[in-house]
């Protein structure tokens, strides 16, 4: 790997077995890095990156805006969200079994032993997560695959750092990311629309967003509140 400086970028190089350059400006940092062949000369690789310049810093302003997640303790007077509304978390000392709970609307209690650990009470939380999410999806699916016209043969959850979703289209199979029971109910229905309709397109090409249009046509709504957000640092845009 090189380190260039191309038109007050500063670009990581990597010299790679391929044909076409490829430039990507990952999240949640904004670092540029330019993929090109063996053999191409320097002068070509400069242009092409000073050509995409605006593109480059439009990039690295939305990465910079995004809401950068938070590093939890899991003691009280923290705020957690859920459904995208803020509580703040209430952390109680209690024998047997360790449960959270909703309060008053603003706050969530989690009952635990006095001697647990960080790590134990994220366990704790998390599972609570889960549990309200997957309690939620059967009524979800069941409601969108009517409008989509597709159905899902199995679903899962599963915390990804890079996407809110995915599909396997050949087995027909859904996951969604732990991380949507934080965020408006909209988003998870948005991210449930999106991975259906790839039951009727693969691709991410005008006849997949024309059936967004018409199933959820308040869809750019909740895609723009996710795209707030960096679930991870392995994200990021390419141009080619």
């Amino acid at each position: 790997m090189t380190l260039l400086q191309i038109d007050g970028l500063q670009v990581e190089l990597v010299r790679k077995n391929i044909r076409t350059l490829r430039l990507t400006v990952y999240a949640p940092d904004g670092k540029v890095r330019v993929a090109a062949p063996m053999r191409m000369a320097a002068s070509t690789i400069e242009e092409f990156v000073a050509a995409r310049r605006v593109w480059i810093l439009k990039h690295q302003a939305k990465f910079a805006s995004r809401e950068r997640p938070v590093a939890l303790a899991y003691v009280s007077g923290e705020t957690h969200f859920f459904q995208g509304q803020g509580y703040q978390l209430q952390v109680h000392e209690a024998q047997g079994r360790s449960r959270v709970a909703i309060r008053d609307e603003q706050y969530l209690d989690l009952y635990t032993l006095e001697s647990s650990t960080k790590e134990q009470r994220e366990s704790i939380m998390t599972a609570w997560y889960r549990a309200q999410l997957k309690s939620q999806l059967p009524a979800l699916l069941t409601k969108w695959e009517s409008v989509v016209g597709q159905q899902a043969a199995a679903w899962g959850i599963k915390q990804m750092r890079t996407r809110w979703g995915t599909c396997n289209i050949q087995a027909r199979r859904i996951w969604l990311n732990l991380e949507l029971i934080k965020r408006p109910p909209g988003c998870l229905e948005y991210v449930v629309v999106h991975e259906l309709v790839h039951l009727h397109e693969r691709y991410h090409n005008t006849r997949f967003w024309g059936f967004m249009d018409e199933f959820m046509p308040e869809w750019r709504t909740y895609k723009a509140q996710l795209s707030q957000v960096t679930l991870g640092p392995a994200g990021g845009s390419d141009a080619h």
